[in-house]
């Protein structure tokens, strides 16, 4: 009998230190989801390329929503996080600029698109860290990141190409006929051409000083 009685003594003191265990475990997380944390800072589109997007409306919205999540606690970024994933979702579906509308810059939005999910099923786990969540949102603006970094990309190739059929038209050459390599070339020896000639105006060199002096 006594020894029944021990038994039902131990188990009781068990579990009671195992619910004791778990309650101050709980507690201790709770406010670690409430302690903001700083987060990776947003790639942004170059300003002077601001002109070219600033018709995009959805990824407006994305880029100033995002910008609350720079520094936040958990608990905020997971309150928000549906509104960001359905911003994200009307940005994918979005009538894209016709530069943008390729599969290397979408592979760059389904990249942001599959992040802004993982955050988002967050808010459905019970038992989830402040570290699962701040990691998750470092990820989703890293994502967001590559698409700004893509536009910025894409962006100077267009100035790039652009500066460089001003130029061929100046000369006469049909640039439509040559790639983009060749394009670069040959601007570039244009550019170490007129790098010597103006040298050469500034430090001429003995025998053109010489021709110089006969002319006077």
């Amino acid at each position: 009998m006594k020894q029944t009685i021990y038994l039902l003594l131990s188990v009781i003191l068990f579990s009671c230190g195992n619910k004791k265990q778990e309650t101050i475990s709980t507690l201790q997380e709770t406010p670690k989801l409430s302690i903001p944390a700083q987060h990776i800072s947003v790639e942004d589109v170059k300003p002077i390329y601001e002109k070219e997007i600033e018709d995009w409306q959805e990824l407006k919205m994305v880029n100033s929503f995002i910008k609350k999540f720079g520094k936040v606690s958990p608990n905020e970024a997971l309150s928000n996080a549906l509104e960001l994933r359905d911003l994200v979702i009307s940005l994918k579906d979005s009538v894209k600029p016709e530069i943008f509308d390729n599969p290397p810059f979408q592979t760059r939005i389904n990249v942001l698109h599959n992040e802004v999910l993982r955050l988002a099923d967050l808010t459905f786990i019970p038992a989830i860290t402040s570290e699962e969540v701040n990691y998750q949102v470092d990820k989703t603006i890293a994502a967001f990141s590559t698409v700004n970094s893509k536009i910025n990309s894409i962006l100077a190739k267009k100035r790039f190409e652009e500066e460089i059929d001003l130029k061929f038209d100046f000369i006469g050459i049909d640039s439509t006929q040559m790639d983009s390599i060749s394009k670069k070339s040959i601007l570039l020896k244009r550019q170490e051409e007129d790098s010597i000639k103006k040298e050469e105006l500034i430090n001429p060199s003995p025998g053109k000083q010489g021709f110089l002096k006969k002319e006077l």
